[in-house]
């Protein structure tokens, strides 16, 4: 998929076919689980322990069914909706339901998402690269050591190329966590406080953090599309069992990783669950090391669709330029390294992005879409698919106010008490 990819369905017999017109799929239905899964499983993951130690184990299994099964009626949603126009992207599905803002609304929510995933990604390095220095040469600078790696991004072929790829990084960051949990978690006992919620943290923290540090870890309805089209013989009922595979095996993945990082370390779990483990062990640090290397080539894939949007919104009919296309690239890697300095924990991060563009991309848009695309004469206002994509709006909207308003109590709240000492 390049960035200058257009949307146009197929005439044939005089008719209008909704079909992927530019793309002969070829990826096989098990690399299409695989693409999927990748883009669902990522930073997020990180931040899971942390959100079980806000709700303990139990109340965290219920809200991880939850979201995994809404995030794969949503999915349905978005294959419904793209079956009607025979569309690709994303932001265009906002372009048929809305016109012109529709497509900039999408467009813009999806930058915002990516920027998120992008900052919690170089934030990782920001902590992890010091420890890792530090092990072996005593070197311990956060600021300079992030500004090298923003340099050697910048300039590294993935982060300028034209073509977006599929990188399987995000799978290791969960197999080494396992690794170091399975390593620390020695001569452990559950208690029942566990299972309920852990007695250290207080109540607005567990409402705050937990629901948005779910959701944007399982946020990959900007990709769904794009693997639709290269999912050999595609169609609807075949992409969703790609879906619900892929967000059952990532559901459990990420049960595992909770529950192994949370009893290894159970109220004191970080929102940045490295950053509990061991600073000297050689392991550690080698663990730390393919997580860091997994995180950094995972930072240009994740700016290509930023990129793809800035330019489709302000340069929709200008020819590519090589100095646009690594103008844009470079600032911004510079504005969001510039974030990341200054950003002082990652669930400040998981919480902003999972409290505002995860419910959009989730819940919101792709009721939207479905509403407004789906033709009445299909599917009237009054039918029960509309009224659900409706219900499922309106929990969107609900959960995006309150994860908001949980947050903002809690930084002000936080800061009034950290003034205080």
């Amino acid at each position: 998929m390049t960035e200058g990819d257009t949307f146009l369905p197929n005439r044939s017999n005089g008719r209008t076919e909704t079909q992927f017109t530019d793309c002969n799929g070829k990826t096989s239905f098990g690399m299409s689980i695989l693409n999927l899964s990748n883009a669902i499983i990522g930073s997020g993951i990180l931040g899971l322990a942390y959100a079980m130690a806000n709700t303990g184990i139990i109340f965290f299994v219920i809200l991880l069914i939850l979201i995994a099964v809404l995030s794969a009626y949503s999915i349905h949603l978005l294959l419904e909706s793209a079956g009607v126009v025979g569309i690709r992207a994303y932001e265009q599905l906002g372009y048929h339901a809305f016109g012109q803002p529709g497509k900039i609304l999408a467009a813009c929510i999806i930058i915002l998402h990516n920027i998120g995933a992008m900052s919690s990604y170089l934030f990782i390095v920001k902590i992890e690269l010091p420890h890792i220095i530090q092990g072996y040469l005593g070197y311990t600078s956060g600021f300079s050591l992030s500004c090298m790696v923003f340099f050697l991004i910048s300039v590294s072929p993935l982060s300028i190329r034209l073509h977006t790829v599929y990188m399987y990084q995000s799978t290791l960051i969960m197999t080494e966590m396992s690794n170091m949990t399975n390593k620390n978690m020695t001569n452990k006992s559950i208690s029942p406080l566990c299972l309920i919620r852990s007695s250290t943290r207080s109540l607005s923290q567990s409402t705050a953090f937990t629901i948005p540090i779910m959701a944007f870890a399982f946020v990959c309805h900007p990709e769904v599309l794009p693997i639709y089209t290269e999912l050999k013989n595609p169609s609807k009922k075949r992409m969703q069992t790609v879906a619900n595979i892929s967000i059952l095996v990532m559901s459990v993945m990420y049960l595992l990783t909770a529950i192994f990082g949370y009893l290894t370390f159970y109220g004191n779990v970080e929102s940045e669950l490295l950053e509990m483990y061991s600073k000297k062990d050689i392991l550690i640090l080698c663990v730390r090391l393919a997580v860091l290397i997994a995180v950094t080539l995972t930072v240009p894939v994740v700016l290509f669709p930023i990129r793809r949007a800035i330019l489709q919104l302000l340069f929709p009919d200008k020819p590519f330029h090589w100095v646009r296309h690594i103008s844009i690239a470079v600032c911004l890697l510079f504005l969001v390294n510039l974030l990341v300095i200054f950003v002082a924990k990652i669930r400040d991060i998981f919480g902003f992005i999972g409290a505002t563009s995860a419910p959009s991309l989730i819940f919101i848009l792709p009721g939207i879409f479905y509403i407004c695309i789906v033709p009445k004469d299909k599917e009237p206002l009054k039918s029960r698919p509309k009224i659900q994509a409706i219900l499922f709006v309106t929990l969107g909207f609900i959960l995006m106010i309150m994860s908001i308003t949980f947050i903002i109590i809690e930084w002000v709240t936080g800061k009034k008490i950290s003034g205080g000492h």
